[in-house]
């Protein structure tokens, strides 16, 4: 019943048929049955096998560690694709931007290759490098990336974003300085990716519909990676069994401290001008218009093939771009960090913060936390096996700085954004000095209460 067949919209005139509905009943119960499918799968962890976790991870895990070959061997028809797929678009012309990031992932595939078979420098081959990148990074975002975006497609695309949305209209001018529209941006983001929060607020943008300012706010303050990201990060630092805590802890001070930054330079700078209708509901009809937006979104969900297949190609996509740059960045990464003393002069400015959090290895924490600069996976990969504290620091810094050179940086310079590279870099720096403060003091009180550790 929920699907239809969409052969039956071929015809042979020029005018397109009118758009097929489901009835109220049907939109009805498949919102509530998928949207709580979506949840589940999300948020409700399942002791299998003695390890407790969320239903989708158990199935990457299974992949990685009992269908080892099957899953390399996926990985590596991933990383192929998302080599060749800038030279099949011709997207590698582009700019200076996508010319590097082609060359990293060219690297990405060689460094993969190299690992397979044993032949790269011995230094590379320690522990702490390319195996642990390959092993416990690569492949697990090779899983669960596409396995998280199928799971998303029953919490994206049946009415539950839309109607989040709505709710969270009224706060978003007084506390974000955004529109309440950009509800909308922020959920896809945290949800989804990143790169599809970044093209809605682009397309916004472009339409004069957000101010520069206001873009600026959505795409550097909301435009997050996606909640499977956060699995690997949380699996990276052992914290998956604190899972839920985990997520909305650092979901709710990514937010407070893009309400910090909207508020101070350079974004505060920033022109704030635009004009666009009013679209405020009318008091007490908020529910009702959720509901009713909700509804009208689940009705036109009638192919859930299609649906489900949308989501997961994007997942593909994402996953085979990101996997051979992850490697190549994060070797790149983790040698600086080994070898010179890059992060450590950067982590000096971080000190102060880490040491006013009370961390118990203040200057280690900050020369690891800065790191996420160049790429967003970095704090978890050089700080794993640290103490709790700093592990759910390092966590929380991973997702709530936002920016990094690696992926979100190019995405945003290749948007009409106007934000410059030094910009960046200044409100990479604010959002981590806050991030640290903020979660530090949360953590604290999470291991006091025993919620963790």
């Amino acid at each position: 019943m929920i699907e239809q067949n969409t052969a039956a919209h071929l015809n042979d005139g020029t005018t397109p048929p009118p758009e097929k509905l489901l009835s109220k009943s049907v939109a009805l119960i498949q919102l509530i049955v998928f949207s709580t499918i979506g949840l589940v799968m999300f948020f409700v962890p399942f002791t299998i096998g003695e390890k407790s976790t969320i239903l989708f991870d158990h199935g990457a895990t299974y992949l990685v560690t009992q269908q080892h070959t099957l899953s390399v061997t996926l990985l590596f028809l991933l990383m192929i694709f998302g080599v060749s797929k800038p030279f099949i678009d011709g997207s590698w012309r582009k700019n200076i931007t996508h010319k590097i990031l082609t060359v990293f992932k060219i690297i990405g595939l060689i460094l993969a290759v190299m690992y397979i078979t044993g032949t790269a420098p011995a230094f590379m081959m320690e522990a702490d490098m390319l195996p642990f990148l390959f092993e416990k990074l690569a492949l697990p975002v090779g899983m669960i990336v596409p396995l998280g975006a199928l799971i998303l497609a029953f919490l994206v695309g049946f009415g539950l974003l839309e109607m989040v949305g709505v709710l969270m209209q009224p706060i978003m001018k007084p506390i974000w300085k955004t529109p309440g529209a950009s509800a909308i941006d922020a959920v896809a983001s945290f949800v989804g990716s990143y790169s599809i929060g970044l093209l809605i607020t682009n397309r916004v943008y472009l339409q004069k519909q957000y101010s520069a300012r206001e873009a600026i706010i959505i795409a550097t303050g909301f435009s997050t990676v996606s909640a499977a990201f956060m699995v690997i990060v949380a699996k990276t630092l052992g914290l998956m069994e604190f899972w839920n805590l985990f997520f909305w802890s650092t979901l709710v001070i990514t937010f407070i401290v893009t309400a910090i930054t909207a508020r101070i330079p350079p974004i505060s700078l920033f022109d704030d001008t635009v004009d666009r209708p009013d679209l405020n509901h009318e008091r007490g009809k908020r529910l009702a218009a959720a509901f009713d937006l909700g509804l009208s979104t689940s009705r036109r969900a009638t192919d859930l093939k299609h649906i489900l297949w949308s989501n997961f190609r994007d997942g593909l996509i994402m996953a085979a771009a990101i996997v051979p740059s992850i490697i190549a960045v994060g070797l790149t990464g983790l040698l600086l960090a080994k070898y010179t003393p890059v992060f450590d002069a950067l982590g000096l400015l971080l000190y102060p913060f880490t040491w006013l959090g009370g961390l118990p290895e203040p200057l280690v924490a900050a020369k690891g936390m800065s790191a996420g600069l160049a790429e967003m996976f970095l704090p978890a990969l050089l700080l794993s096996e640290a103490d709790m504290l700093t592990r759910y620091v390092a966590g929380v810094i991973s997702i709530s700085s936002v920016l990094f050179f690696s992926a979100m940086i190019p995405c945003v310079l290749a948007t009409e954004i106007p934000l410059s590279v030094g910009k960046m870099v200044i409100i990479w720096f604010e959002r981590v000095v806050l991030s640290i403060l903020l979660a530090a003091a949360f953590g604290q009180l999470s291991m006091y209460m025993n919620w963790i550790g």
